[in-house]
């Protein structure tokens, strides 16, 4: 069984599914997976899924991990959508799961979205566990070469002084190695590992679990009330559900960063008190949102931007020397720290990708400031372009 906690997954799919809860109870939608890379996966490959999945229905929280979430999150997630987790168990018959003439792998997710929003990341950690597995792919991660190289990059970002998390479970070579990885940061990053986005992981050694919110959010806000308002109604039901001391991280790209600081107000920009950039220009966007927050009278050194867009330690240290005695910098770094074996990782990704609306699907698109990135229906991501009057 490759996922053996309920809490195997990221702090920012807890927090989404407590404002989902609250907001959105009756709200059906469905993911799609993506392989970017379009590769062939072995025969039975699905079937094997299958079963690691159904395994998964057996999971559910234990009285530690209960008690981890009321000390640790207490504070933002109230007694009553702890106890609702503690009674979520998985549900596989909402998984639609194959592969195609070429080995392609398709995956669907369709049900209530309170429900469904807890597959994402362990499916993908799942998924790229038994790839490595199922294709002979196996790595020795004590071998003193990777060790080395792990330690090297806790003591780069000592040296340079630069605040980092672990955001590797989606494409982690394993559950071993990033559990690995979070010791080894723990013992050897000091106090500029600042934690990790796996909420199990945080709970076995007792660290904080890091996140906010994802796209995901964005992208259905945008199918219900018009990519315009996307951001705006987002921001509020952030606000509606938590106090910003606590998860006060927006993120800026879902619809190109332009666009969301149309929406950016100051009301919005002086409570977030950080901004997440995963896509783009690292330089260019600081620039542009130090620019920004002056515009607004809002002295950049109070504010953060935690960067998350495929990040190697290299990159990390570039953009912090960049932002220092301009902005507060912090870094989520995820392939980089769990994958970084000397195996090619997989590209993938799950993405939310309609909401049923009056009994219609409509589609869910996602933009982003990487013309790669753009996810979905491409009519629908042209019609969401000329809405936002984006080249």
């Amino acid at each position: 069984m490759i996922i053996k906690s309920i809490l195997d997954t990221d702090l920012y799919k807890i927090t989404m599914g407590y404002a989902v809860l609250k907001h959105f109870p009756r709200l059906k939608v469905k993911y799609k997976f993506t392989d970017r890379n379009k590769i062939s996966f072995p025969d039975g490959f699905d079937k094997d899924i299958i079963d690691e999945v159904k395994q998964m229905e057996k999971l559910k929280l234990t009285r530690s991990e209960k008690t981890f979430l009321t000390e640790k999150c207490g504070d933002y997630l109230p007694p009553t959508f702890i106890d609702f987790f503690n009674g979520f168990r998985y549900d596989s018959s909402e998984l639609n799961i194959s592969l195609d003439k070429d080995n392609k792998l398709e995956i669907e997710i369709n049900g209530f979205w309170y429900h469904t929003i807890y597959w994402e990341v362990p499916l993908m950690a799942l998924i790229s566990e038994l790839y490595f597995v199922k294709t002979g792919q196996v790595v020795d991660l004590f071998e003193v070469d990777n060790v080395a190289n792990d330690i090297e990059k806790a003591r780069m970002m000592i040296a340079h002084n630069a605040f980092f998390a672990d955001f590797g479970t989606r494409r982690r070579y394993s559950y071993e190695n990033q559990d690995r990885i979070v010791q080894l940061f723990i013992k050897e990053g000091g106090s500029n590992f600042v934690g990790t986005s796996n909420v199990h992981l945080a709970h076995k050694y007792n660290i904080k679990p890091i996140g906010s919110l994802a796209h995901e959010l964005i992208m259905t806000m945008a199918t219900i009330y018009g990519y315009k308002m996307a951001n705006k109604m987002v921001m509020d039901m952030w606000l509606d559900t938590y106090e910003m001391n606590q998860l006060g991280t927006m993120l800026s790209d879902t619809y190109t960063t332009n666009v969301f600081l149309e929406s950016f107000e100051y009301k919005y920009a002086s409570n977030f008190n950080s901004v997440r950039q995963d896509s783009g220009c690292p330089f260019e966007f600081t620039d542009k949102i130090i620019t920004f927050y002056k515009s607004m009278g809002i002295d950049p050194m109070s504010k953060t931007i935690i960067f998350s867009d495929g990040l190697n330690i290299d990159k990390a240290i570039k953009i912090k020397e960049y932002c220092v005695g301009k902005i507060k910098s912090s870094f989520g770094i995820g392939t980089n720290l769990t994958n970084d074996l000397g195996v090619i990782p997989l590209n993938m990704v799950i993405k939310i990708s309609q909401v049923l609306i009056n009994g219609y699907w409509e589609d869910c698109v996602k933009l982003s400031d990487d013309l790669g990135k753009h996810t979905g229906d491409i009519t629908e991501i042209n019609i969401c372009k000329r809405i936002l009057k984006i080249d």
